[in-house]
C-alpha cells in the first residue's frame, strides 16, 4: 500500500483523537499519528487529493500534503 504524510495542526490528544476517528471511518487505511511533529502518515490505495486529504480536512484543522513516504 502507498504511503502519504501529511501536516495536521494538532495542538493536543483531543485533536488526535479526532484524527484518528475520521480516518477510522474512512476504512482501507492504515495510519501512525506523530502529535509532537504534527504528522499523520497513511498507508492507503485511496487517492490523496481527493479522498484522504478531503478527509482529514472534516477536522477542521489546517491540514497539507507533505509526500509520499
Amino acid at each position: 500500500m502507498p504511503k502519504h504524510e501529511f501536516s495536521v495542526d494538532m495542538t493536543c490528544e483531543g485533536c488526535s483523537n479526532t484524527v484518528s476517528r475520521v480516518l477510522n471511518k474512512l476504512g482501507g487505511v492504515e495510519f501512525d499519528i506523530d502529535l509532537p511533529n504534527k504528522k499523520v502518515c497513511i498507508n492507503s490505495e485511496h487517492s490523496v487529493d481527493i479522498l484522504l486529504l478531503e478527509t482529514l480536512e472534516k477536522t477542521g484543522k489546517t491540514v497539507s500534503y507533505l509526500s509520499p513516504k
